[in-house]
Order: structure tokens, then sequence, then C-alpha cells
């Protein structure tokens, strides 16, 4: 019955500060805008396969959310931290050891890097990768490198 997930919205706390971030950083693109009730929406990905609402609201009604954009895992390895970086955007992992590298997410397994929007929303790129999840309890995420030394396993 239901296939994917088409669309997301979030609340934003400046419309044409988040137009600009969506389009000339994410390099989505917008497919509406309406000026009555302040919103904005963008195709991620091919036209019409799914769709990010923003909506315009005052500061205190706006709750951060999460979600990730798919991306080729081997972007996400190769370029995701100099892209981030470039934009001087805020990005994080959950490994704990101080590093600025993607992680891989071993139940899945899938490799990810977590940063925020203007309004703090914690967007996420994400890949999914080759092989057998990995049910460990121990590390549920690891680094690249070790999740190529374990996926065989």
């Amino acid at each position: 019955m239901i296939k994917g997930l088409y669309e997301t919205h979030l609340y934003v706390e400046n419309l044409e500060s988040s137009i600009e971030f969506y389009t000339k950083v994410l390099k989505l693109k917008q497919c509406r805008f309406g000026a009555e009730r302040r919103t904005a929406f963008f195709w991620i990905g091919e036209d019409k396969q799914a769709m990010l609402g923003l909506w315009e609201k005052p500061k205190k009604e706006i709750d951060l959310r999460h979600f990730a954009f798919e991306c080729d895992p081997k972007w996400i390895l190769n370029e995701s931290v100099d892209f981030l970086k470039s934009h001087n955007l805020h990005f994080w992992n959950f490994l704990q050891d101080d590093n600025d590298k993607p992680m891989v997410f071993c139940w899945m397994p899938a490799i990810s890097i977590y940063f925020s929007d203007p309004d703090g929303h914690y967007l996420e790129f994400i890949g999914v990768l080759p092989g057998q999840a990995k049910s460990n309890k121990e590390k549920r995420v690891v680094t690249y490198e070790e999740w190529l030394s374990i996926k065989d396993e």
C-alpha cells in the first residue's frame, strides 16, 4: 500500500532566508511560493519525486524536527564534510570521538552525517551501503573504516 514518504514540512522563522538556504546551499528546486500563507515548496531529487514544504511562523511556534536527504554513499564519504565546511554549517556524528567524519549505522547499514539548517532543524545526508546489517549491541555506530573491517564478519 505505502510506497515511500512523499513530503515533509518544517516551520521556519524567516521564509526568505530559508528559501535561500534550501535553493542556494542544498540546491533544491523551488516549485511553489505562497505569499499570502508565507509558504515555499521544493522538489527533492527529480521533480514530483518528493517534496519539502516550509511554513513561516513566529520563533516561539517552531519546534525542531529531523529528516534525512538520501545521497550517494560515496559522496557522503568523500565530499559531504568538505561541502558542509564550505558553507559554514554546523555538523556532527554520533561517534563521540571528536572526529569530523561521517558515521555508519551498523543496523541498516548506512553512512550518515548530520547538520543544521538556519532554524536549527536537524538535517542529515544518508546513503544506504551494500551489505548486511550488523547487530553488535556495543557498536551500533562506527567509522567507515571500522565498518569495512566488520561488514564481512
